[in-house]
């Protein structure tokens, strides 16, 4: 479809023309239109000239004080009252996404941080702004942050550190994205109830490799961070299943299928869950970030969401 270029509107249809047409034709005469405005009759009557002359087109008929419009004044009454209802209505809805009483926010974070970091901070959003339209995008933290650089999600609720490269696109990289820590995030080992670990406090990489492990799948940050863990040790892991969620790696832990290190956050209800948390002794330092593109702005209601969780998270 053709796109309307701004300069092939006609340049007799200017603003100030059109108002005072409007203005003489809602009130029935050149004065009462001028006082309307608050403008000279002068400055009205020329303006309406001025536009029957570039239009080629007689708007009113004039008899004494009284005018009333011609057929082509009529057709032109039509088309000005719908295109100033038009622009009233994208200043209100402008006007109403400015004071964050309408639009839509889309967030992107991962499951976990969702379901069990993120509530308290989404109530208290929705509270304050109950007009907007507030979406989730639940997805590994690496897939939230390439949508927030390729700009489809206004901000994303992450695990940092990321991986260098954000999905398959080498153009696609961290250098397109503003990061900011928000709070720590611990990783902790966890196992079946009466397993051979569950007595420990604490449990070290090495410790677990010789266990049958359920993990993240490199889709995740999680993942990314404990790779080099993993490879520097001097056996191999037994990697069991790799899955990319949270809530089944706990789930088939505690029906023993094998060990596996999840973010703390999630195991608040371990005993209740059948699983037993340990310390991961050697775990990398992480934390739980928030990202936006670095090119271009940040809407408001993206900016009243991260002062949002800066209250809540930090």
């Amino acid at each position: 479809m053709p796109v309307l270029a701004v300069d092939t509107v006609p340049a007799a249809l200017t603003s100030d023309r059109l108002r005072a047409f409007l203005a003489v034709a809602e009130q029935g005469g050149f004065s009462a239109g001028a006082r309307s405005l608050g403008h000279t009759q002068g400055a009205v009557s020329q303006a309406v000239l001025a536009l029957e002359r570039d239009l080629g087109e007689q708007l009113f008929l004039r008899e004494g004080r009284r005018v009333s419009l011609t057929q082509a004044g009529k057709v032109l009454r039509v088309h000005a009252e719908r295109a100033f209802a038009e622009l009233r209505a994208a200043h209100d809805e402008l006007s109403a996404r400015s004071a964050l009483t309408r639009g839509t926010l889309t967030i992107g974070t991962t499951d976990t941080l969702a379901a069990h970091l993120l509530p308290k901070a989404l109530a208290s959003f929705r509270a304050l702004h109950p007009g907007l339209d507030l979406r989730l995008v639940l997805k590994p933290s690496p897939a939230i942050a390439l949508g927030v650089a390729m700009r489809k999600l206004d901000v994303g609720v992450v695990s940092l550190p990321l991986p260098t490269r954000l999905g398959r696109s080498r153009r696609v990289s961290l250098e397109l994205l503003e990061a900011q820590s928000l709070c720590s995030q611990r990783d902790v080992a966890i196992v079946p109830k009466g397993h051979a670990l569950a007595r420990r406090s604490s449990v070290s990489f090495a410790e677990l490799a010789s266990h049958p492990l359920l993990l993240l799948d490199r889709t995740t940050a999680t993942r990314a961070a404990f790779e080099a863990h993993f490879n520097a040790l001097p056996l191999a892991p037994r990697v069991l299943m790799e899955m990319s969620s949270v809530e089944v790696l706990k789930k088939l832990v505690s029906l023993g299928f094998g060990v596996s290190i999840v973010p703390q956050v999630a195991t608040r209800e371990a005993r209740r869950e059948g699983f037993v948390a340990l310390e991961l002794s050697d775990a990398p330092t992480r934390t739980v970030g928030c990202v936006t593109a670095r090119s271009g702005t940040v809407s408001r209601a993206a900016r009243a969401w991260l002062a949002v969780l800066a209250k809540n998270l930090t």
